[in-house]
């Protein structure tokens, strides 16, 4: 039986953009073993997909190399896809044994990889890329949008929760106004998000304020004024299934942002820091809002003092509220 290794090892963000795309892969090897190679904290996102086998290392630390490698190089894997191409996997990918090694960049230690790293005219979003690596493979294009999808249990868990706070087929907005801590720069103003979930509770919509243990505070002072806090109630999967009873989200660059997309609600995405054009969420890039600044993309975690974070302080909660208006949000 022929053995394929498929390495994505993180962040949370690119896992969940990669599902498709990973979906793509196993079913394209039916009569193949299938292995994912994920961080811990990711493996349970693939409790749903049939015919794929995941195993688990860290991510960092010595850890993060060695145990792998032997693992990797004791399964005799004939085909290995390589969708995160950092270092780390590419040092995986060169010692795994494998005859056919595909990866976005050229050369070794692949021996294929679409034309230009997969960057086709001025598409640069990673989905994309991946896609052409998918097409230099022989294999079906993946379709846009994550493949992420919650439980019986996960989905009853929500109506449950819903239900007990009088929700049900209530009009629900999902905000996730945090990031990870390393990330403040892309965080909006508290206020800004205040003066939104007061406007949109006044057009009869129910604002609630998701995240994970990173957002807690803020999430617990945005609640204080106006939506309900939902933090650390919903693991990612049940959070799509929370979305598709929402009208529509409201998020920063986030993981979050991209697991809501999986419902196939619209996605309003507060874009700064960094450049939308290679990370929105799959399916939603004419929600994307951005303030235009020259500074923006910079790519740094703290805005400097100088640039009073303009990217997104300058972006305005009535930019964000006509846009909601004209696509019928707030209906």
């Amino acid at each position: 039986m022929q053995r394929i290794l498929i390495i994505k090892l993180g962040a949370l963000g690119d896992i969940i953009m990669a599902t498709p795309h990973i979906k793509r892969i196993v079913e394209g090897y039916p009569e193949a073993e299938v292995w994912l190679l994920t961080a811990p904290g990711f493996a349970g996102l693939f409790a749903g997909y049939p015919n794929l086998k995941v195993k688990s290392f860290p991510r960092k630390g010595i850890q993060s190399l060695f145990p792998p490698l032997g693992w990797i190089r004791s399964q005799g894997f004939q085909i290995v896809f390589d969708l995160q191409g950092s270092d780390r996997s590419k040092t995986m990918v060169a010692l795994s044994g494998a005859t056919r090694r595909y990866g976005l960049g050229p050369g070794f230690p692949y021996t294929h990889c679409p034309p230009n790293k997969g960057i086709v005219g001025k598409d640069v979003h990673n989905f994309s890329r991946l896609n052409r690596l998918l097409e230099t493979a022989g294999l079906p294009l993946a379709q846009a949008g994550p493949y992420l999808e919650a439980s019986g249990g996960q989905r009853q868990k929500v109506e449950d929760w819903l239900a007990g706070k009088g929700l049900l087929g209530r009009k629900l907005a999902l905000i996730h106004a945090g990031s990870s801590a390393r990330w403040e720069s892309k965080r909006w103003a508290a206020a800004h998000f205040v003066t939104l979930g007061t406007i949109l509770e006044q057009q009869g919509i129910v604002v609630i304020w998701v995240g994970g243990s990173e957002d807690a505070a803020l999430n617990q002072t945005l609640s204080q004024n106006i939506g309900m806090d939902a933090t650390g109630v919903f693991s990612l999967l049940e959070l799509v299934a929370l979305a598709h009873q929402a009208r529509f989200a409201v998020t920063t660059d986030s993981a979050p942002m991209h697991a809501i997309a999986a419902a196939a609600i619209p996605v309003y995405a507060l874009f700064g820091p960094t450049d939308w054009r290679r990370s929105h969420a799959v399916g939603q890039q004419q929600r994307v809002l951005v303030h235009p600044v020259a500074c923006s993309p910079c790519y740094l975690p703290e805005c400097p003092p100088r640039n009073a974070h303009r990217c997104l302080a300058q972006l305005q909660p009535g930019e964000v509220l006509a846009r909601l208006h004209q696509d019928g949000m707030l209906g």
